[in-house]
């Protein structure tokens, strides 16, 4: 892979902290749900630094789309977030990944489970379904810590109402919205056995987000009866 020339042509604020990114890539041709990138910032003197990213949306001719949340301290997030702008330069690597993806091809129901800007891939994958015309069941499990750290909330709400088979469930791990019943708490064995497919479905699983999250939750699924091989996972740490 090599390195390409991009631009900032567009951002969308998603939550306080987290801004999705649409860069115009000449040339690119097509990627996959679940696939990353890899992105390189240079600064005046020559030094560089490249973070990876996941794509948060099939590709829209020679634009991509990544949502990047500001990490504290962080030497590439906080820059992307606050301080870069339409028209300005940045290069891009890839599409990164093979095996945490899904094509519009399959039809097994989809189990989708994210910790935080897990997400991302997530959401890639619903969109993907969607422009497919796509009738496989995807059920969504999204946990966060509080309302405001919801990514692209509106219009996953839009895609509940509009996609048929598509289920979204959200588990606050530390403060919920009114109305809400229940007590904010971390997802648990009730929360994947209420709101994913039985293992008796066979579903294809991704789960994304943290280290810790993401271990946790492949242990309660295979607990729950589903098999190993079809549980794919995505770890990350805080992309600074």
């Amino acid at each position: 892979m090599r390195w390409q020339p991009a631009r900032l042509v567009h951002r969308r604020v998603e939550t306080p902290s987290a801004h999705t990114l649409v860069l115009q890539v000449p040339g690119w041709t097509a990627h996959v749900p679940g696939q990353h990138v890899d992105l390189r910032l240079t600064a005046p003197d020559g030094y560089q630094a490249a973070r990876s990213y996941s794509l948060a949306a099939p590709a829209d001719g020679d634009r991509i789309e990544v949502t990047v949340q500001r990490v504290p301290d962080g030497e590439v997030s906080p820059f992307l977030v606050d301080g870069y702008r339409e028209g300005d330069p940045i290069e891009v690597r890839g599409p990164v990944g093979g095996w945490f993806v899904w094509r519009p091809t399959q039809t097994d129901p989809v189990l989708l489970v994210a910790g935080g800007s897990g997400v991302v891939p997530l959401m890639a994958m619903i969109r993907a379904r969607r422009a497919a015309g796509s009738r496989t069941p995807f059920r969504l499990i999204y946990s966060v810590r509080t309302p405001t750290d919801v990514f692209y909330a509106d219009e996953l709400r839009r895609r509940v109402r509009d996609d048929a088979g598509l289920d979204v469930a959200y588990v606050y791990t530390r403060e919920a919205p009114d109305g809400w019943s229940g007590e904010p708490h971390r997802l648990g064995l009730a929360d994947v056995n209420t709101h994913g497919w039985p293992p008796e479905l066979t579903p294809l699983v991704y789960v994304c987000g943290p280290t810790g999250f993401v271990e946790t939750v492949s242990d309660l699924l295979v607990g729950l009866g589903h098999p190993a091989r079809r549980v794919r996972t995505e770890r990350f740490g805080p992309t600074g």
